[in-house]
C-alpha cells in the first residue's frame, strides 16, 4: 500500500505546537452490544440507498453480520484520581502542557508527567522504547484512572503492536487523544474492545479550545452521560448528509492515521464510521476515501459521522472537501451527517469512541454513549 508521506507534513506540521482535548438518549448499559441497525431514507445531496443491487442493512437485503463485541468501558474519573500524561508520538511543547496540566488540576485531579513525556527525538518525542515504556507503565500503574496523550504528530504506529493489551485488559482506564492517537485508540478497541475518548490533548491550545471545549472535556471525562452532537449548519462539512437513521459502535477518527492503519483495522461491520482530517487537499481525500473503498474495508459500515476537515482546501476551481466526501462515501448508500465539531479546528468537542451510537442524517444529530460508566 502507498501512503503518500505528505499526510505526515501535513497533519502532523499543525500539531507541532499542541492542542487540549475537548446528555440525552441512553443507548445502552454499562457494556453496550456493538450490533448495528440501519434505515436509509433516500438521497440528500445525491447520496442515498446503492444503485447497483449490494444490500443495505435495513433494506431487506442480506447485510453483512455485525461485530457484535460488549465495550469495555472504565470508571468516569472522580475528584483525587491519578491522570498521567504520555507523549506517544511527537514531542510536545512544554508551555502547552503547563496549561494542561491547570485545566485538569483545576477539576480536582491530580497529574503526573511520564518519564519521557517532555523529551525531543527529532519528530518523535523520544525512541521508541522509551515511548512504549511510558505508554506500558502508565496502563498498567493501578493508580492511575486516566491517560492522556500530551500531543499527536506522529510515532504511535511505531510501538502500537507492543502495548501490553494484558495490563489493558485486566485494569480498563480511559484514554484520551485523538489525531495520530487514533492508531492507538483503533487498537485498543481490536485487542481489547476497550471504550476511548476522541478528544484534545493535554498540550491545550487556546487559539482553538475554548470555554466549551472544555465543559464538554470534563463532562466526557468525570460523567457517564450520553453526548449529543448536532451539526453546525456553518461548517465546511455540513454539506455532507444523506438521509435515514442508523446505530451502531461508533469507530474511526483521523482519516489519514486510518489509511495508514488499514491492515490492522478493526471489523467495521455494524459501525458508524467517523472521520476528521487536517491541511489534506481535496485530491488527496478523494485518494484516501477510493483506497479504502477499493479495498472493501467500509463495505459493512451503517453510517459515516463527519467532523471537522479543518484547512482542507485545493486550487481555484477544485473541489471542496465536502464535494469529495459526498461524491466518496455516498456510494455506500447510508446515512449521513457532517458538520460535527470534532477534530483539529476551532471549539472542538470530545467524542466517545467504542460505544454505542445513533446517527440521524436528516436532523443532523450523533448520540453517543459514555465511554465511561459511574
Amino acid at each position: 500500500m502507498h501512503v503518500d508521506p505528505r499526510q505526515f507534513s501535513t497533519r502532523r506540521s499543525f500539531l507541532r505546537g499542541g492542542a487540549l482535548f475537548g446528555g440525552g438518549l441512553l443507548l445502552g448499559g454499562a457494556g453496550a452490544v456493538a450490533g448495528a441497525r440501519a434505515v436509509s431514507g433516500g438521497g440528500d445531496g445525491g447520496t442515498g440507498p446503492r444503485g447497483d443491487g449490494s444490500p443495505v442493512a435495513g433494506d431487506g437485503g442480506s447485510a453483512p453480520e455485525p461485530d457484535v463485541r460488549v465495550a469495555v468501558r472504565p470508571r468516569r474519573l472522580v475528584e483525587g484520581d491519578l491522570v498521567r500524561l504520555v507523549s506517544p508520538a511527537g514531542p510536545p511543547d512544554r508551555g502547552l502542557v503547563d496549561i494542561g496540566v491547570r485545566l485538569l488540576e483545576g477539576w480536582g485531579l491530580r497529574v503526573e508527567l511520564s518519564e519521557h513525556a517532555l523529551e525531543s527525538a527529532g519528530y518523535l518525542s523520544a525512541s521508541d522504547a522509551d515511548r512504549l515504556s511510558d505508554l506500558n507503565t502508565a496502563l498498567a500503574d493501578p493508580e492511575v484512572r486516566a491517560v492522556v496523550a500530551t500531543r499527536g504528530g506522529y510515532g504511535v504506529q511505531r510501538v502500537v503492536d507492543e502495548v501490553d493489551y494484558g495490563a489493558v485488559a485486566a485494569d480498563p482506564k480511559l484514554v484520551v487523544g485523538y489525531s495520530d492517537i487514533t492508531a492507538l485508540h483503533t487498537a485498543l478497541w481490536r485487542n481489547a474492545s476497550v471504550a476511548t475518548l476522541h478528544a484534545p490533548m493535554a498540550a491545550w491550545h487556546g487559539e482553538l479550545n475554548t470555554a466549551g471545549t472544555e465543559r464538554s472535556l470534563r463532562r466526557a471525562l468525570m460523567s457517564s452521560a450520553d453526548v449529543r452532537l448536532e451539526r453546525d449548519p456553518d461548517a465546511p462539512t455540513a454539506p455532507v448528509k444523506a438521509k435515514g437513521t442508523a446505530s451502531g459502535t461508533l469507530l474511526g477518527g483521523n482519516l489519514s492515521t486510518l489509511v495508514a492503519e488499514r491492515g490492522a483495522w478493526p471489523d467495521l461491520t455494524g459501525a458508524i464510521l467517523f472521520l476528521e482530517e487536517v491541511r489534506e487537499e481535496p485530491y488527496r481525500i478523494d485518494a484516501m476515501l477510493t483506497e479504502l473503498l477499493r479495498a472493501g474495508v467500509l463495505d459493512g459500515v451503517v453510517a459515516v459521522a463527519v467532523g471537522q476537515f479543518t484547512e482542507c482546501t485545493g486550487g481555484q476551481g477544485t473541489w471542496s472537501a465536502a464535494d469529495v466526501l459526498k461524491d466518496r462515501l455516498g456510494e455506500l448508500g447510508v446515512p449521513m451527517a457532517g458538520g460535527f465539531p470534532v477534530g483539529h479546528g476551532y471549539d472542538p468537542r470530545a467524542l466517545p469512541l467504542g460505544t454505542r451510537a445513533e446517527l440521524d442524517g436528516k436532523a443532523g444529530t450523533l448520540t453517543v454513549e459514555a465511554a465511561v460508566i459511574e
